[in-house]
Parts: structure tokens; C-alpha cells; sequence
């Protein structure tokens, strides 16, 4: 089992919103520790030794080492709260592996060849990443860092799919049978659409009256009513 990173824990007492909030005014994350058949722990962790490691893609990919008062337990990272708007760790969520059952978690996908592909090289295309990561499902002892995506051989309007992945043996991904979906595709550069010229600006528009036109025609009608001479009224007493 690949371990990449460790750290210790202790256990936290106190729940509710309250608590964490005055545990994270001591420089502590909350964080739980649940799976592996085995009750949720509760758990408070140094803010700034996780903060180092949060920025390592590998953190979200790894099995991590949780020391709990010298209780070491293996598991994954499920999931990361961040303040919105601070740089401050909220809540860490971590399932308990156990080597025979298999892990699910996303995995970057890493892509090679891209500069070298005659798509990009030779015949001007952009490169288009439509997914960064992939959930995959294995057993601990099978668990890579990542996966990765040769591009060395694309050309102009190709795309490559989750199933042109290569996956290591053990390692499969649960959702391809139902959805291949695109992964990487390229395209050409897309076309700025040119300024209007001054001359096109200064056009009258579609369907405008030229001067003389249908508009002067229609405001004739008014004086032509105005011209007509009124009937003569018949005088004389009746």
C-alpha cells in the first residue's frame, strides 16, 4: 500500500457548529474519520500542517497515515471545506482503507505529448481539456498517483475519450460502460468576427427608406386630403 503522506490527529469531544468554530480559533481543523467498519471519529488537526499539503494534487490521490493518540489508521481524503473567503481549511473529510476492499477516488489525469501532436505542431490547432480528473475504483495495493494521456499522435478535429485512457492493472473507472464521455480534443483556433468598416457603419440599414422614398411618399397623403376642396354648401334659405 502506497502511503504519501502523514499526520497526527487527536480526538474532539465537542460537536455542533459552536465547537468547531472555537476549535478553529486555536488553529485546529475539525475533521472526521469514518468507514473501514468501525464507529466515525471525531478528530481536530494542526491548520497549518494540513494547509502544506492541500496544494499537492497527490494529497487528494494518496493513502494518508492518521496517527490517533499512536492508533495509525490508512485512508483517502473525501473531501476538503475551504473557507470562501479566506485561506482557511473549514472541514476534512477521511474514509478508513482496508486492503482488501476496493477505494473509489478521483485521480488527475496527466497529459503528455501535446506541443509534439500533429494537431498543435503542424497543423495549428488548440488543445481542449474537457475533463482534469477521473473517479476510478481498485484496490489499495493497485492505487497510482494518476493517469496519463498520450496526445503525441492527435490531429486537427480529434478528440480522445475516457475509454483511450490507459488504465493500470486493478484500476478501472465505474461510470465508462455507461458514458464514454470526451476527454481531450483539437480544434481550430476560432475566428474573430472583423470590425465593421466605416463604410458599413454609415449603410443604411435593411428595409430603410432612401430620402425621396416611400417614407416621403406616405407623408404626402396628408396633403393630399389637405388639397382637396371642400363641397360647396347650397345657399338660400329652406
Amino acid at each position: 500500500m502506497r502511503i504519501s503522506f502523514s499526520f497526527s490527529a487527536e480526538p474532539r469531544g465537542a460537536q455542533g457548529k459552536g465547537a468547531s468554530r472555537r476549535l478553529r480559533h486555536t488553529g485546529k481543523v475539525p475533521a472526521i474519520l469514518y468507514g473501514g467498519h468501525k464507529e466515525a471519529e471525531s478528530l481536530a488537526i494542526e491548520h497549518h500542517k494540513l494547509f502544506i499539503v492541500i496544494e499537492d494534487e497527490r494529497f487528494y490521490s494518496s493513502i494518508v497515515q492518521v496517527d490517533v493518540g499512536g492508533n495509525v489508521q490508512p485512508a483517502i481524503v473525501k473531501d476538503v471545506q475551504m473557507h470562501p473567503a479566506r485561506n482557511q481549511i473549514v472541514h476534512l473529510d477521511l474514509q478508513r482503507v482496508v486492503e482488501s476492499e476496493p477505494i473509489r477516488l478521483h485521480l488527475p489525469i496527466h497529459f503528455k505529448g501535446e506541443a509534439a501532436s500533429p494537431g498543435v505542431k503542424t497543423q495549428g490547432g488548440v488543445v481542449s481539456h474537457m475533463m482534469t480528473d477521473v473517479e476510478i475504483t481498485c484496490l489499495p495495493k493497485d492505487l497510482p498517483e494518476f493517469l496519463e494521456l498520450d496526445l503525441s499522435e492527435m490531429n486537427i478535429n480529434e478528440t480522445k475519450f475516457l475509454g483511450d485512457i490507459p488504465l493500470p492493472a486493478g484500476v478501472t473507472i465505474p461510470h465508462l460502460a455507461h458514458r464514454n464521455a470526451p476527454v481531450v480534443s483539437i480544434h481550430s483556433p476560432r475566428v474573430a468576427e472583423p470590425e465593421p468598416t466605416a463604410e458599413a457603419a454609415a449603410a443604411p440599414a435593411e428595409g430603410a427608406a432612401a430620402p425621396g422614398g416611400a417614407p416621403a411618399a406616405a407623408g404626402a397623403a396628408p396633403a393630399a386630403e389637405a388639397g382637396k376642396a371642400e363641397p360647396k354648401k347650397e345657399g338660400g334659405k329652406k
